[in-house]
């Protein structure tokens, strides 16, 4: 059966399926499809687009060229643009793509490709044949078929940007994104993460709606502008494009792709166009995303495909930030799409925008930070965490970064898949430096038993401060054997100079193997690990041996390389003394409390300060 005889009783279906099953809303006649092989050059025709508010408008179109086996998932048309619409906009912009053209009132296909810094009237466009092909795959569930049956092809982008840089010298322009509600560090954030999708964010006013309120769907229809979201709430990110064809509640828009996903889960939005930007470079319609409408379900070379009135799967993310200098709290809410490499990302600058809009600043400062995750498949369900950063940088990048280990964690782990349900996250900035150094420990006794209770003192110099101290409780291993035993006390966030000293001394060359742990077997073991890591406002007093310490931790000096230096650089007498007297010990080391467990061997507290700093103290085991 030849394309065209496939094409025609799909139109046919179509028109069957729109008139018994579904919306007013949805309704629209059907147009003929004009397949390549009847297109020739020469030949004219007209396409639709919106450049201003909801109306939309004409342009012609004129075949330069066929290009066969061009494209990314086929043939391409190589095109000129004129007419009044194109005066006004210097040619072919930017959110124009998936403008459906048609000759002699048969649907050809959709504009796609423009050039920068050209005759920006000069464009492709994608046939709509290889648009459909999308709808071929069942809901974006094409790569859960059966090894056996033959897959669909759709070659990388990189084919048309060979393609057109071959005839021209120049290669596809990226897409513009448009955000709102973002502070201009977390713009530039966002486009930092965001460059290998080749995607450019600029910065619009507008607000988002969350929600259609039981009110029934506009008509969509070929021409219209829509929006293909990423992040919406108080914030937005998404890209404009322009409607190709609808089909009952399906609808094809782009003729080219957005991120290239695949199997994709964004939103599919109404849109209201502002107006059309002419630059040197390219011109790009500037608008916003309004009402969500659907989803987008494929993201391929031939352009994006998806649903109306079906919805994408998102993760809610709460956001509390307080600045305690200003006396000021901001709540904001944001969806986030499900997506295991987009979504930990978005939803980590949509928290330092957060921090960004309340603070009204950059710099240093110290941030006391909490999450709660729930999501299915992990143990518990929820994860919750809190820790203190203290940073002479930007504190709103440190303050977000154990939120995106964490959101990274599930999303990307190698046991089982997880559906984060929920992400709840609350910040408190202090542009003062909360942070003390460790000067001294001591026991109240030193000679001890197992089991034995031991108060041990802790003096801190605080930041500028006059000195405290504190108090910590360690208990002495059940099973210790008699001996001489030395204790670490340290910061959370840092790791014990002794400890680098002892596997030196036992021969240990490469230190960064300290810094490096065993990959965890199961996704439980996995988030208790993180969970349970010591805190930067921590106080630890910890048995020292020959093992690997609990040394991944967070906060100022988080490096191999900060640490080692900080730690060889600053030696303090007691720590030099006290590690040699533990090596060259009678051989009842700490190494004989191996035996102990984890819990038995280290003990913390919380204090209202970032702890720098590590010194320790030996206790004498009696029988």
């Amino acid at each position: 059966m030849n394309i065209l005889s496939i094409l025609m009783r799909r139109c046919l279906a179509a028109l069957v399926a729109v008139f018994l099953l579904l919306p007013t809303a949805y309704v629209q006649a059907a147009p003929e499809f004009l397949p390549v092989d009847q297109i020739t050059k020469g030949m004219h025709g007209i396409a639709k687009t919106v450049v201003s508010g909801n109306t939309i408008e004409e342009f012609g179109v004129e075949v330069l060229e066929v290009m066969k086996q061009k494209g990314p998932s086929g043939d391409l048309l190589l095109v000129r643009t004129y007419g009044d619409l194109i005066d006004r906009t210097g040619g072919i912009a930017q959110g124009m793509s998936g403008s459906p053209v048609y000759i002699n009132g048969k649907l050809v296909g959709a504009i796609a490709y423009g050039w920068p810094l050209t005759d920006h009237k000069i464009g492709m466009v994608t046939p709509i044949a290889d648009m459909l092909k999308l709808w071929e795959l069942p809901d974006g569930q094409a790569e859960k078929k059966e090894q056996t049956q033959e897959p669909l092809e759709f070659p990388d982008t990189a084919a048309v940007d060979t393609a057109l840089a071959a005839l021209t010298g120049k290669t596809s322009m990226a897409t513009p994104l448009m955000v709102s509600g973002f502070g201009e560090q977390s713009l530039k954030m966002l486009s930092d993460k965001l460059k290998p999708y080749n995607l450019t964010p600029y910065a619009v006013s507008g607000s988002v709606s969350d929600t259609n309120n039981g009110i029934a769907y506009k008509t969509v229809e070929p021409g219209n502008t829509v929006g293909v979201q990423l992040v919406r709430g108080d914030v937005s990110v998404g890209a404009l494009g322009t409607v190709t064809y609808v089909e009952g509640d399906k609808i094809l828009a782009f003729g080219h792709p957005f991120l290239k996903r695949g199997k994709a889960n964004y939103f599919l939005t109404d849109a209201d166009v502002y107006s059309v930007i002419n630059g040197l470079e390219n011109s790009f319609k500037v608008g916003t995303s309004t009402e969500a409408i659907g989803i987008i379900n494929q993201d391929r070379g031939a352009g994006v495909a998806g649903k109306l009135g079906k919805f994408p799967g998102v993760v809610p993310v709460r956001i509390t930030v307080t600045d305690k200098n200003l006396n000021r709290t901001n709540e904001m809410w944001v969806q986030v799409i499900q997506d295991e490499e987009l979504a930990p990302t978005l939803s980590a600058v949509s928290i330092f925008n957060a921090i960004e809009k309340t603070t009204d600043r950059i710099g240093s400062g110290t941030a006391n930070v909490s999450f709660e995750i729930s999501a299915a498949g992990i143990p518990g369900q929820t994860m919750k965490r809190s820790n203190m950063f203290y940073t002479q940088g930007n504190i709103g990048e440190m303050a977000v970064a154990e939120v995106h280990e964490a959101l990274t964690l599930l999303a990307g782990n190698q046991f089982n898949a997880v559906n984060v349900m929920d992400v709840n996250v609350n910040v408190a900035i202090d542009s003062s430096r909360q942070t003390a150094t460790i000067t001294e420990a001591k026991p109240k006794t030193t000679n001890v038993k197992p089991g034995d209770k031991v108060d041990i003192t802790v003096k801190l110099k605080p930041y500028r401060s006059e000195a405290i101290t504190r108090h910590i409780t360690y208990t002495v291993p059940k099973e210790q054997q008699p001996g001489t035993m030395a204790l670490a006390v340290r910061g959370g966030g840092m790791v014990s100079l002794a400890q680098l000293l002892t596997k030196r001394q036992a021969g240990e060359e490469d230190l960064t193997k300290l810094f490096i742990k065993p990959r965890p077997k199961s996704l439980e073991e996995a988030v208790t690990e993180l969970l349970k890591r010591d805190r930067n406002n921590d106080i630890v007093v910890e048995v020292i041996d020959m093992g690997i310490p609990d040394a991944a931790q967070s906060g100022e000096g988080n490096t191999p390389k900060k640490m080692t230096e900080k730690f060889e650089t600053n030696p303090t007498p007691t720590s030099q003394t006290t590690a040699n007297k533990m090596v060259a010990g009678s051989g009842n080391s700490a190494a004989k409390a191996a035996k102990a467990t984890e819990a038995e061997k280290k003990v913390c507290i919380t204090t209202d300060y970032i702890i720098d700093g590590d010194t320790q103290i030996v206790l004498n085991v009696q029988k």
